[in-house]
């Protein structure tokens, strides 16, 4: 056999070789697949994929108050003017905070807490504190933990950007009121006792200032 012919089945070999290999790789069309889609078109269903996503609720406030209360509204609101707003950071942070403002109280050491509560809240804890020195009473209080921590209720002004933001808490401490003899007055050292109280938080969204003073006290 010549040269030539070895070459042409050398040739026709390889060339039988690379169609079944693009087969395995391209595969085969059975039926109808409709036409190709053009970049404008992918563009599209992403888009509306997109609008599917965003047009759903916000469960980061769906999971804290019903969709459509007034408070879910106004922390809507308050995401449009902060961006960097999300409403369990701020619970988780509230928690943080009530255990901190709660036995600053109880020991009577309101400076450290000061610039995070308004006038009005540091006038009455003030008052409290030093009526206790007064009467020469004494407070030793140790913090067990927070079991409940509810948003109850949110507002917005959207012409000054004030947000207040209202919180019940469930905490339980071990709280012991001494006289100046030593002597137990009120409480148990061995017995925690559970504190109800509701606190609002206020804060200008938008500002600089990160951070939320509280304003008000109840249960």
């Amino acid at each position: 056999m010549n040269s030539p012919i070895i070459q042409l089945l050398v040739l026709a070999g390889i060339a039988v070789f690379l169609i079944l290999r693009l087969k395995n790789v391209l595969g085969t069309r059975d039926g109808f697949e409709g036409p190709p889609r053009s970049a404008a078109d992918s563009s599209t269903a992403r888009r509306q994929e997109f609008e599917v996503i965003d047009g759903g609720p916000d469960r980061d406030i769906t999971d804290h108050v019903a969709e459509d209360s007034d408070a879910a509204a106004a922390l809507a609101d308050m995401k449009q003017v902060d961006e960097t707003f999300n409403v369990t950071e701020f619970l988780q942070g509230a928690k943080g905070a009530y255990e901190w403002i709660l036995m600053a109280f109880e020991r009577g050491n309101l400076d450290e807490v000061a610039p995070f509560l308004s006038e009005d809240v540091y006038e009455a804890f003030a008052q409290v504190v030093d009526s206790r020195e007064d009467q020469g009473l004494t407070v030793e209080a140790e913090f067990v933990g927070v079991r409940e921590t509810t948003l109850a209720d949110a507002q917005f002004d959207s012409s000054t950007r004030k947000a207040e933001i209202t919180v019940r808490f469930i905490g339980e401490l071990i709280s012991v009121v001494k006289d100046n003899a030593g002597e137990i007055v009120e409480g148990q050292p061995d017995q925690a006792k559970r504190q109800k109280d509701g606190w609002t938080f206020e804060r200008i969204m938008g500002a600089d200032d990160p951070n939320w003073r509280l304003v008000a006290t109840g249960e």
